[in-house]
């Protein structure tokens, strides 16, 4: 085991790193730990907006499949919020949507905010 600290001069902090990769320098192993807590924060992001809880698959080219799925509806739910300047969230949208697939009523009406809609 090798303990690695890198002070990083843009944030003004100081990291502490755990590896047992011996042969790295530790710029290298400083940077891996970067770009890995990228990835982290992307999946993350992914969890919480794109409502992706598991992957169907484990190959990358499944995994890439579903991300991309995932994001081109996110865009598109956003687009359809922003032209039809409708009051509901992303995920409200999301849920309309979802629960009136085989609805014929035209989205800009499923959207439409009123307050007879309101169900108490």
């Amino acid at each position: 085991m090798r303990r690695i600290k890198f002070r990083d001069e843009e944030q003004n902090r100081t990291f502490i790193f755990l590896t047992n990769n011996l042969d790295l320098a530790p710029e290298e192993v400083a940077y891996l730990y970067k770009h890995r807590w990228k990835v982290e924060l992307f999946l993350k992001w992914i969890k919480q907006h794109l409502k992706i809880k598991t992957f169907w698959d484990t190959t990358e080219n499944a995994v890439k499949t579903q991300v991309y799925i995932s994001v081109i509806t996110y865009i598109l739910v956003t687009i359809i919020r922003q032209q039809l300047k409708t009051e509901y969230t992303t995920y409200e949208v999301l849920q309309i949507l979802g629960s009136s697939l085989l609805d014929k009523t035209p989205i800009s009406q499923l959207l439409g905010k009123t307050s007879d809609q309101d169900v108490k």
